[in-house]
Formats: structure tokens, C-alpha cells, sequence
């Protein structure tokens, strides 16, 4: 049982006895608050006592009829219904489930699309006591996050999947400039990217240095949209999955010939349950946005 209301460093008021107490004060008798609470006649005046034993004044005045309340009944009435208010409030928001259980999801920013939010909203209207925690951010990261148990699941761009993973997808990849930039790369290359830990910026400085072009970091950002922006704005060249530079004001640049597509793998570290049901949705979305791209 809850007690709240504490008036010295010895007196505790205990929600039963002002529970009695608002009874007597609403019924005008000990007999109608009795039969109020389902309890006996003689169960209601042992609760009275104790209380008045605790505050160490009377609380009613038991002579009169019908029942009233003394003064320092008067004065603790309108407390003791806040108190039992607060009490009933307190144990409601304890027992409401919603939101209690965290699933935590990582993603990149292409893959969190408008299809998986819906998704998304869809399974907590099933699952009122699921809380959904999504970060989306680069492979190094998520990776890390999963592995170290701080992600349930995962979507990871990378080269090679891994052995627990639940499916992988080809991505095609391309270089991508500004609609309007010079048809002749510059000397040194300035290149728009991810913060290092980012796959796309590893395959970039690798294939240059293959090339044997100088190049240089013009613009970095974590967001997908800010690298876009960046390429659009004609800051540099940056090596996309082509899905995302859909109505975007870029091209595809072939100097350098195709590249090797990258892998978007599924991680997810339970089968059963809500987690493992919410995977296999993600995984269900995951093979209709792969499909789409061919």
C-alpha cells in the first residue's frame, strides 16, 4: 500500500485510514461509510482511531448526529482527497504498459525511408508497450553499437556481410557532380563526403588513389541530405547509391567506369518476439525497396 503524506519525522499517514476518514466526512455515519467500503462497523472506528492516534487529535466528532468532523478534521479533509487523488493517479501511470519496452534500431539515412516509418507506426499501435529508439548514422558506428549490444537491429551498408545476418542486398553505387559542373574533373578533385567510418568514403579515396588522382576533402557531412545538397550546390564529386540522388539536381559521372555495388545486410539479435517481429518487417521492406532498384 502507497504512503505519501508525512508530517514529522515519526507520522506517516496511511491511505486506508484516509480513505475511512473521507467515507465518515461524505457519509455523515460510521455505519453508511462501513457499508461504503465493505468492511464492518467496528473495522471503520479502528481505522478512525489509529488515524487520530497518529495526527494525536480527534477527527471526528462521534457525538454528534449525523457524524461531523471536528476542526483538524476540517483542515485535513481537503488534503487527505488530494493525497487518495494522487495516489490513484500514481498507480495508474505505474500499471499503463505504453512505451515500456525499447527496441532499438539502427539505420543509414536512404534506408529510413517513408515506407519504414509507416511501418514503423503501424507496429506500435499493435504493440502499445513498444517504444521504438532509431539513430541512423554511418556503418562504423552501427556496427560498433550492435555488436556491442546497444542496437537490437541493424541495417548496415558494407562490403561483406557477415555471417549472422539475416539477408544482404546489392546497392548500385555511381559518382555523382553537379548538373551544371564542368565536363573536365579539376585538379586536385574535390570530393563531398560522409566523416571518415562511412563506406562511401573509403571506396572514394581508394578508387582515386587507384587513379592516381590528387584530390582533396571539400565538404563532410553525416546527413545524406547534406552531402546531396552539397554535391547539387557543385562543392564536389561524391560516390552515391543511385536510388538516392533521385530528384536531385546531380549526374552521374562515368570518368572513372562502374564501381562495385555495396551490400545493405540485416543484423537483428532476436528471432521471437517484438524485436524478432519487427525485424522481419524491416527485412519485408528491405527486399520491396532492393526489388524496385532491380
Amino acid at each position: 500500500m502507497l504512503t505519501i503524506l508525512i508530517f514529522d519525522g515519526d507520522t506517516v499517514l496511511d491511505p486506508r485510514l484516509l480513505r475511512a476518514f473521507v467515507a465518515i466526512a461524505d457519509a455523515g455515519s460510521f455505519t453508511a461509510a462501513a457499508d461504503r467500503l465493505h468492511m464492518t462497523q467496528s473495522t471503520m472506528s479502528q481505522q478512525i482511531a489509529r488515524l487520530e492516534e497518529a495526527i494525536g487529535r480527534e477527527l471526528v466528532d462521534r457525538a454528534a448526529r449525523p457524524v461531523r468532523l471536528t476542526v483538524t478534521g476540517e483542515r485535513l479533509l481537503g488534503h487527505a482527497r488530494r493525497i487518495l487523488a494522487l495516489q490513484s493517479e500514481a498507480l495508474t501511470l505505474v500499471a499503463e504498459t505504453s512505451g515500456t519496452t525499447s527496441v532499438r534500431i539502427g539505420m543509414p539515412d536512404d534506408i529510413a525511408t517513408p515506407e519504414m516509418a509507416r511501418a514503423f507506426a503501424a507496429f506500435t499501435k499493435r504493440h502499445k508497450e513498444a517504444r521504438l529508439d532509431v539513430t541512423t548514422g554511418l556503418r562504423a558506428d552501427l556496427n560498433r553499437r550492435y555488436r556491442a549490444g546497444e542496437l537490437d537491429i541493424v541495417v548496415l551498408k558494407e562490403d561483406t556481410p557477415s555471417g549472422d545476418s539475416w539477408a544482404s542486398f546489392m546497392e548500385p553505387i555511381a559518382w555523382f557532380t553537379a548538373m551544371d559542373a564542368a565536363p573536365d574533373l579539376p585538379d586536385p578533385t574535390p570530393l563531398v563526403t560522409f566523416p571518415p567510418g562511412g563506406l562511401y568514403r573509403d571506396a572514394m579515396s581508394e578508387r582515386l588513389e587507384r587513379e592516381r588522382r590528387r584530390w582533396y576533402v571539400a565538404f563532410t557531412s553525416a546527413s545524406l541530405r547534406n552531402v546531396l545538397m552539397a554535391v547539387e550546390a557543385g562543392l564536389g564529386l561524391s560516390l552515391l547509391p543511385i536510388d538516392a540522388t533521385k530528384g536531385w539536381r546531380v549526374r552521374e559521372l562515368t570518368d572513372f567506369g562502374p564501381e562495385p555495388p555495396v551490400v545493405a545486410s540485416l543484423y537483428a539479435w532476436e528471432r521471437n518476439g517484438i524485436v524478432g517481429e519487427l525485424a522481419s518487417e524491416v527485412l519485408d521492406i528491405l527486399k520491396r525497396h532492393f526489388a524496385r532498384l532491380g
